[in-house]
């Protein structure tokens, strides 16, 4: 097996964790992108506040991977966190863009994260890549987001945008709120049900963005959902199955808004979203259904 080595930025996060420890159980090299003084060899100081990146660290990289960011669902949504939520995305994602540029030999891929919220809310109505983005404060993000990788792409450097779906992991993440809920007998639909959410088990990500590494000849938009998303509604259900637990709870939609403030439109919005390249490319779901994918973390 060849190895290769690889740089991370969130490699502390849900996805980035999982994703260290993947490469690394193959034998990779993997680099850290940590915001304070290096403790261990291989980790590389980087501030993305200060577009600051030891650029030196990534040299000899073979793929460096952005998976950093103020998490969307970690609090309520006041006007500061919205600008960190940008900030920490757009600023990073330049600074690792104009690093990866600099380098007299870049590396082969730059993956950068991006999230399916680019779509906005489509109802019912399935969408994939080539659907234009939509409207409101996620969407506007994600297009300034992938605009902000520009200096890898005019170097020559393959990029790549991860948009990310729900994941479903028992840990972390918004999944990660529901499984408590839902193991204490209290999980339910949210508002009518009817939104479609698109997600993906945390596994089926991972290897998908190594998928998305080795394939040299992929590049630009990838969603990374599972094939079929599902309402609300029948993904509460299925949870309930998958969990032996009665789901009889439901919580209404004004109750979301007054608690979670602009952030609720998010969990009552509806995005079917689909993975037409990956699947197009060749890639290959382990746990492409919703009860699978609670089962296999659960």
């Amino acid at each position: 097996m060849e190895t290769s080595r690889i740089a991370v930025a969130g490699a502390s996060g849900l996805i980035g964790s999982a994703l260290v420890r993947s490469l690394t159980a193959d034998g990779h090299e993997v680099v850290r992108l940590v915001r304070r003084t290096p403790r261990a060899k291989d980790e590389v100081e980087w501030d993305p506040e200060r577009q600051y990146v030891d650029a030196a660290g990534l040299v000899g990289c073979d793929a460096v991977v952005n998976l950093a960011g103020a998490g969307i669902g970690d609090r309520r949504w006041t006007d500061e966190y919205k600008r960190k939520i940008r900030d920490s995305r757009l600023l990073g994602t330049a600074a690792l863009a104009e690093a990866v540029a600099s380098l007299d030999r870049p590396p082969r891929v730059f993956l950068n994260g991006s999230a399916m919220g680019i779509y906005g809310d489509t109802g019912e109505r399935a969408v994939d890549e080539s659907a234009p983005p939509g409207i409101g404060f996620l969407p506007s993000l994600c297009v300034e987001w992938e605009e902000a990788a520009a200096p890898a792409e005019e170097a020559g450097v393959r990029t790549v945008f991860a948009r990310t779906g729900l994941v479903v992991a028992a840990k972390g993440g918004a999944w990660g709120r529901l499984f408590p809920l839902f193991k204490a007998g209290l999980g339910g639909r949210m508002g009518n049900g009817r939104q479609y959410w698109s997600y993906i088990a945390l596994h089926d990500h991972v290897a998908a963005l190594r998928f998305l590494i080795d394939s040299e000849s992929l590049s630009g938009p990838f969603n990374l959902t599972a094939p079929e998303p599902l309402t609300n509604r029948e993904i509460t259900a299925a949870m309930g199955r998958a969990l032996h637990r009665p789901v009889v709870f439901a919580v209404p939609a004004p109750v979301l808004k007054l608690v979670l403030g602009e952030m609720a439109q998010e969990v009552l919005g509806s995005q079917r979203v689909l993975p037409t390249r990956l699947l197009e490319s060749g890639f290959t779901f382990a746990f492409p259904g919703i009860e699978e994918a609670v089962r296999a973390v659960r």
